[in-house]
């Protein structure tokens, strides 16, 4: 049997009963880094053998893990923080155990996709988890091309170096949009920047990114008629005693076209 096992994604109380239990009795703890997962098990008194499942880890690996378990072991897996096979490389050994027959299961706990979602103030009736996007620029926009109609909430992981850039492309191919940006969740330091993708560039450009990031993005709206007057809908907001800062902002929500857009289409003579 292997079992997935979810670990802390930070505060290390966020851990199970179930999961310790499990940690505890299996004969081998399969660990994305051995010496960041030493850690945990020290803090909770675990002693069992450990052994390296990365991404990086060649097929002779995963081929002696199929053989240990064909052979009755009990084995867990667990990834650095969180539930495995999310944005990890236990999808592998999962896919290798469905080839070969053997029982495996999950144990529910920490996710840090779901943690954040919740904490965005944004729908969480609908959501596609995107995970990390790619770092080829092609590829990208390939993907976020592939995301602009769609209405449930988008989320994606992104490394703190890369997170000012990603945001600029999310904006260049979704619009400006509602966020969340969420890191250190569950931490003492946990912070959630609500704003929109413009206000969130222009404060890390202030302030450098730290940590692993969590970026929630508020799904597309319905698009309006293309023949749509949007002088006319402007001018009806401003008759009515609305600014003009505001009547733009309304007319983009209603639309689902970014301000900036508006703005240009209302002033192109």
């Amino acid at each position: 049997m292997l079992y997935l096992c979810a670990t802390p994604i930070g505060n290390l109380e966020d851990i199970t009963i179930r999961v310790l239990n499990t940690l505890k009795n299996v004969e081998l703890i399969l660990a994305e880094d051995t010496r960041h997962s030493a850690v945990l098990l020290n803090h909770f008194d675990i002693k069992k053998p450990m052994m390296s499942f990365h991404k990086f880890s060649d097929q002779s690996r995963l081929d002696d893990v199929i053989d240990k378990l064909k052979n009755g072991a009990e084995i867990a897996l667990i990834s650095d923080a969180g539930t495995p096979c999310i944005s990890d490389p236990g999808y592998e050994l999962v896919k290798a155990c469905v080839e070969n027959n053997i029982e495996f299961t999950s144990l529910p706990g920490a996710t840090a996709f779901t943690t954040a979602l919740t904490l965005s103030g944004l729908s969480t009736q609908s959501f596609l988890f995107y995970g990390f996007l790619p770092q080829k620029k092609s590829a990208i926009e390939e993907g976020l091309s592939s995301l602009k109609a769609v209405k449930s909430t988008l989320i994606f992981y992104e490394a703190p170096h890369r997170v000012t850039k990603t945001l600029s492309v999310i904006k260049e191919h979704l619009g400006d949009r509602n966020i969340a940006l969420c890191r250190e969740l569950t931490k003492l330091h946990e912070t959630v920047l609500r704003s929109t993708i413009s206000d969130a560039i222009a404060y890390y450009e202030e302030n450098s990114p730290k940590g692993e990031f969590v970026i929630v993005v508020e799904g597309g709206r319905e698009l309006v008629e293309e023949d749509v007057d949007y002088a006319k809908e402007y001018n009806k907001y401003i008759e009515s005693g609305i600014d003009r800062k505001e009547a733009l902002l309304m007319l983009s929500k209603r639309t689902g076209v970014p301000k900036r857009e508006i703005y240009n289409l209302l002033n192109k003579d």
